[in-house]
Order: C-alpha cells, then sequence, then structure tokens
C-alpha cells in the first residue's frame, strides 16, 4: 500500500503555488523542489492532465512531458479526481476539505451523492435546485480568492460552467473549449503577453479513454502521443512568454477485469451487514455498518475475499494521517463510513442502485497502488 506523502504531494505543490502567488499558508508545506524557481511577476499555469500517472508518462521516454519532468508526486487519498481536483482546487488535502470519493454520504442532505455531478446517486435533480451549493459542502474556500493576481480555470465545455466547476473555480474566470486545439490555443492565448496571472488547465480525456479501453491501452497510448505534441508546440508557442508551466495528474489508473472484479449482489451475507451503499470508489469503499453486524462483515471478508481486499477501521486510516494532517473537518468521518475496504492487486467491489443498469470499467483508480497513487512533476520554463 503507497500511503500519501503529504511533504511531498499535489497538495504539497498547490502549496508552493499558494505561497509564492501571495496566499496565506494551508498549514502544508511547499515543495522543495520548486523552491529555485520564481513564481511572482509571471504567469504560473498549471496543467492537470486527468489519469497520467508516472506509470504513463514513464512508458515515453522521448515525450515532451517525460523530458521536463523533475520527479513524481504523490496525490492525495482516494487516489481519485473528487478527491484530488478538490485538492488542486482549494490546497488542502480531504482532510480539511471533507471531498472523500465520487459516491458520498452526506448527513447533512440525508442522502448518497455522486458528487461531481452534483445530484443524488439515484438519479433527479441536481442539489442546487433545492438551494445547495458545492461550497456549502466543501471544507475550504477557492484558492483563487486567497491569491494576489488574475485567475483563470479552462475546462472542457460540458462542465465549465457545472456546480463544482463554479464553486473549485471561485473568483477566476471560467473558459470552456471543445478541441485539443481550442484547448491549447486558449492556453497560448492566456499567458503569451507574460502579465502575471494564475491559469489552472484541466484535460480530461486520457482518463475517459483509460476508464473505456484500459490504461495499458493502443487507444490511451495513441491519446497520450497526439496530446504531447500538441504541449511541445505550446511551450514552442510560449517561448518567451516567461511563463512557468507546472503539469501534473490528480492520479494514475490501473486495469481490472472482469474476473478481478466483485458485484456485492453475488455476496448477499456481506450485503446484510451494510446499512447504506457502498460510498468512495470501487477501490477503496466505505462501509457503513448495520448495528450488530461487525463481527460478520469482518469474519465474511477474513473468510471469503482475503485475497482480494482488507477492512481498516476508517478512524484509524484518520489517525495514521491517510487523509492529510491536522484538524479534520466535522463531518469527515460521517463521509468515510465505519470501515474502508481496500481492494488489493488490481480488485474492485461494486454496487448496485435497483434504478441502476450495470457499469464497469477497465481503467480504475480510487486505490493505494503505486500505479494510481504517483503521478509526475513537470516543470517547463519556455
Amino acid at each position: 500500500m503507497h500511503k500519501p506523502d503529504y511533504d511531498s504531494s499535489i497538495v504539497n505543490l498547490m502549496a508552493s503555488i499558494s505561497v509564492a502567488l501571495g496566499a496565506n499558508a494551508s498549514g502544508y508545506a511547499p515543495l522543495q523542489t520548486l523552491s529555485r524557481y520564481r513564481f511572482a511577476d509571471r504567469p504560473v499555469v498549471l496543467l492537470l492532465v486527468d489519469g497520467m500517472g508516472d506509470a504513463l508518462l514513464r512508458r515515453f521516454p522521448d515525450s515532451a512531458l517525460q523530458r521536463q519532468r523533475i520527479g513524481t508526486l504523490t496525490s492525495v487519498f482516494p487516489s481519485t479526481t473528487a478527491s484530488a481536483i478538490t485538492s488542486l482546487h482549494t490546497g488542502v488535502a480531504p482532510q480539511q476539505h471533507a471531498i472523500t470519493g465520487w459516491h458520498m454520504w452526506l448527513k447533512e442532505l440525508g442522502s448518497v451523492a455522486a458528487i461531481l455531478p452534483f445530484a443524488p446517486r439515484h438519479g433527479g435533480a441536481p442539489y442546487s435546485s433545492a438551494g445547495w451549493t458545492p461550497a456549502t459542502l466543501i471544507g475550504a474556500p477557492p484558492l483563487t480568492e486567497r491569491l494576489d493576481c488574475p485567475c483563470h480555470q479552462l475546462s472542457p465545455s460540458h462542465i465549465v460552467d457545472s456546480d463544482f466547476s463554479r464553486a473549485g473555480a471561485g473568483r477566476a474566470h471560467r473558459s470552456g473549449y471543445a478541441s485539443l486545439e481550442e484547448f491549447f490555443g486558449r492556453l497560448v492565448q492566456l499567458v503569451s503577453d507574460g502579465a502575471p496571472r494564475y491559469v489552472f488547465a484541466y484535460w480530461s480525456e486520457l482518463d475517459a479513454l483509460a476508464h473505456a479501453h484500459g490504461a495499458a491501452s493502443a487507444q490511451v497510448s495513441e491519446h497520450f502521443l497526439t496530446f504531447d505534441r500538441a504541449f511541445a508546440m505550446a511551450l514552442e508557442a510560449l517561448r518567451g512568454s516567461g511563463a512557468l508551466l507546472l503539469a501534473s495528474a490528480d492520479h494514475g489508473l490501473i486495469d481490472t477485469t472482469p474476473q478481478h472484479t466483485l458485484q456485492l449482489e453475488h455476496h448477499p451475507r456481506l450485503a446484510q451487514t451494510l446499512a447504506l451503499p457502498l460510498c468512495g470508489e470501487p477501490r477503496a469503499a466505505y462501509c457503513y455498518l448495520r448495528p450488530g453486524r461487525e463481527r460478520q462483515f469482518l469474519d465474511y471478508l477474513n473468510a471469503e475475499l482475503p485475497h482480494a481486499c482488507a477492512a481498516i477501521p476508517s478512524a484509524q486510516l484518520v489517525d495514521e494521517g491517510w487523509f492529510g494532517r491536522g484538524a479534520a473537518h466535522p463531518q469527515l468521518q460521517a463521509r468515510i463510513g465505519d470501515y474502508v475496504v481496500l481492494l488489493k492487486e488490481n480488485y474492485v467491489l461494486s454496487d448496485r442502485l435497483a434504478n441502476e443498469r450495470r457499469f464497469s470499467q477497465i481503467g480504475v483508480h480510487g486505490g493505494v497502488s503505486g500505479a494510481e497513487m504517483t503521478v509526475p512533476l513537470v516543470v517547463c520554463e519556455p
């Protein structure tokens, strides 16, 4: 198991940006590896490539991104976009912001949420239709509210105005794009004048292809090389701009198989112990137990599934610093259940609501393997 290193994580990357651009300290130390770079009085870009784990980058030693790579970082726990991108937006770990995975039990709403769509897992109207916003559930304000420079956020057009994107962007000016050419075109346009500003640029297609075809698939390799060529061309276009461009990822991925996919419906004695649907991620599932069923829950996992998973009290993971350091959000414990089931090797554990269709992915993340947890740190001064 690879535990997040909150001295060298994406949270510490944000601490470097935060402190250098005028925000207050977040409680997490800036990265020592970035101390030699100047941030002030220049454009600073954070290019976030969803799913670009360090294992993927190392497969392409001649790529422009790999040649500019100066080291690695860890993601947060769980190693998933919902938790990691909230850390990138706020500058703090899940311990503080308490966004703990794709599916979350929100005690204050009495609902299991799909948090990035900001809607109930069972479907229906988003929570915003009832007057709730993600900002009311996230335990820290957007980093852009504290920076001493203009801020911009580039996101895919289909999510740029979503409830969660608006909450994360804060006061940043949001721009959407519909293609790779438009993505890098807008990025170059934003920073080519050399004026001080902070740009968070988010690319999601690599992760989507990995989910559908697998992290090791030809589709992912082809897309990465196309993206890398566009990245190299953008660096040329920015030559002389004075920009500092940082690139990293929210997580990596591993590939699973049908034989390593555990469906809760096939384990009825385990399902009997649960008071709520599984929350979190298929690679790190939060389990809420019915009263008096703890022994049945643990005995079943130890007897039937020891090869596939391990159950750890969620409070223990908090105490051991998996979710971060420092004071915890008041709702953190309520959002991570009684036990966290960590999946071994490339196993996943999933369930279905009565109205949900069967759903599967090849590329998965959220767990604690090195491939999921380790992301690259790329630094360019074109």
